[in-house]
């Protein structure tokens, strides 16, 4: 079993060889000092957010333990989420679903969207999807979606807005593409 430490909002694989296997097994993560590591040959702690940390956790990829030794649940690194990522609950029901269709989700906060959506990952394509996570019933202002749609049009990445809402809402997937009238 992979041993991760929670620092803060953040748990760190240190052991490296565990690192490369975890990274390797679906691109989680990022390798300490490597922006973009080419592939998992790197000599490196990972760290992972708390969305991919409460993922291998779920699936049993994972032990977390805190800086003193002691095991740290599913739980509280789910209230741990709850209380510092705005909207986690959506975030990570979409994050899940994607990664559950075999997607490879990565941080899209560069690019103004919660998620970077991989078909293969990263160093082995650029990232095809930018994802925005809304309730089902939150209103948009058109001018945000010409936004996001002219922003992932001149990144070359289609815009999907992901909604849904609490515990057994389903996931709409809804793919914006831009056009010129």
């Amino acid at each position: 079993m992979i041993r991760a430490v929670l620092l803060g909002l953040r748990a760190v694989v240190f052991d490296r060889e565990a690192a490369r296997r975890l990274y390797a097994s679906g691109y989680y993560g990022k390798p300490l000092g490597i922006p973009k590591p080419r592939g998992s040959n790197f000599d490196a702690p990972l760290e992972l957010g708390l969305l991919e940390t409460l993922h291998l956790l779920e699936r049993g990829m994972l032990e977390v333990y805190d800086e003193e030794g002691h095991r740290v649940s599913v739980e509280e690194v789910r209230r741990r989420a709850e209380r510092f990522i705005p909207k986690f609950e959506l975030l990570y029901k979409v994050y899940r679903d994607l990664r559950d269709r075999g997607y490879v989700v990565r941080s899209g906060l560069k690019y103004g969207s919660d998620f970077a959506v991989y078909e293969r990952g990263p160093g082995l394509e650029h990232a095809p999807y930018l994802v925005h996570v809304m309730r089902v019933d939150e209103e948009i202002d058109p001018l945000e979606i010409v936004r996001a749609g002219r922003l992932s049009h001149s990144v070359r990445k289609a815009f999907i807005l992901a909604l849904t809402g609490p515990r057994d809402t389903p996931i709409r997937y809804l793919l914006l593409k831009w056009s010129k009238p």
